[in-house]
């Protein structure tokens, strides 16, 4: 089992950038599929970039591609999310997710959570 902190996350104001970190600790890191997911108050969480094991594929929703880009260091065991163009809709709970199962990336279904970093996007 991986144990996953987020950080990174605050208050920007629109059109500006964030870059967000999760931390992974436990064995085999590099053989994690990774992913970051959102979710803001009163909706559903939202899947919004995920990243395979070495880094080579990399998927995202159209609302962020573009504007949003999911990196890893294997060496660091850690996952990125860099963030620009920032809108007040990105407003949310950032979450990073993990997955041994390299099809999670496709299907979502990511087994391990982390607590969430607050980004707040002001008008």
């Amino acid at each position: 089992q991986v144990q996953l902190v987020e950080s990174g996350g605050g208050l920007v104001q629109a059109g500006g950038s964030l870059r967000l970190s999760c931390a992974a600790s436990g064995r085999s890191f590099s053989s994690y599929a990774m992913a970051w997911f959102r979710q803001a108050p009163g909706k559903e969480r939202e899947f919004v970039a995920a990243i395979n094991w070495s880094g080579g594929d990399t998927y995202y929703p159209d609302s962020v591609k573009g504007r949003f880009t999911i990196s890893r260091d294997n060496a660091k065991n850690t996952v990125y999310l860099q963030m620009i163009s920032l809108k007040p809709e990105d407003t949310a709970v950032y979450y990073c997710a993990a997955d041994r199962d390299q099809t999670t990336i496709i299907t979502l279904g990511f087994g391990s959570w982390g607590q969430g970093t607050q980004v707040t996007v002001s008008s």
